[in-house]
């Protein structure tokens, strides 16, 4: 399956904003389908709400791609759940893609069951917390220049400290399933709903593999009860990005 993403005005390699516009969407679907050498985009996200077009415009033009062979399938991401309903009554949406994991629940309340009512599948982003919930990251890790981590409240040296609680809790879980913190981080997500498809993202096969086997890491109703229990116990400490990104998400 080949997705991939419309929403931003590019200009000579750097983003200079949101832009849905129908015109511009048909201009990146025609673009994406040369770079990716294919004639179908299997699922075409929306990557943020843009606030300037009505997302009715957006479903609309993507329903045209859709009738014209160029997109299967119809994505949002980051998006509210009102927009979401809103978007699914012009075209179905067929995968909702969102930060989601352990650490990050905001998807619970509103948009989660909007994908349930709807029958839409849910992908969840960064479903390791970008590294952190595998282990690999603590306090003391410095992170390379350009690593967008060195960007995030969450990942200041101090919100580290605090939130190691969650993964030594997580760790401790893994030792004992024979697993890695990592695949008991998947675990929790793929027991959520069947129509949960996450997202990890690697560089290097041996993870791959390690995430891949984590299908195989069946968690018990007690094991996502205490997983549950010590997110709320621990708490989680900073915010998932900074004040720019996170208006740009929940629209």
């Amino acid at each position: 399956m080949v997705a991939t993403k419309f929403g931003w005005r590019i200009e000579n390699g750097t983003s200079t904003g949101l832009d849905s516009r129908p015109e511009q969407i048909r201009r990146v679907a025609d673009a994406s389908l040369t770079r990716l050498g294919t004639d179908r985009i299997d699922l075409f996200y929306q990557h943020r709400v843009d606030p300037g077009v009505p997302i009715e415009d957006v479903a609309g033009t993507v329903a045209e791609l859709v009738k014209a062979g160029k997109v299967g399938h119809f994505g949002l991401s980051e998006a509210a759940a009102p927009t979401i309903r809103r978007a699914h009554a012009v075209f179905p949406v067929t995968a909702v893609q969102s930060e989601y994991s352990l650490w990050t629940r905001d998807p619970e309340p509103d948009v989660l069951p909007a994908c349930a009512e709807l029958s839409i599948g849910f992908v969840p982003f960064s479903p390791l917390g970008k590294g952190f919930l595998t282990g690999t990251v603590n306090p003391a890790t410095e992170f390379a220049s350009g690593d967008i981590r060195a960007t995030i409240p969450r990942f200041t040296t101090s919100n580290r400290a605090a939130n190691q609680n969650l993964v030594d809790h997580a760790a401790a879980l893994a030792e004992a399933r024979q697993a890695t913190p990592g695949q008991i981080a998947l675990a929790w997500l793929l027991a959520q709903h069947p129509w949960i498809v996450p997202i990890p993202g690697t560089r290097h096969l041996s993870r791959l593999e390690e995430n891949a086997a984590a299908t195989q890491v069946a968690l018990s109703a007690d094991e996502i009860a205490d997983l549950n229990a010590a997110t709320m116990r621990f708490g989680i400490h900073g915010k998932r990005y900074g004040e720019l990104h996170l208006s740009l998400v929940g629209r």
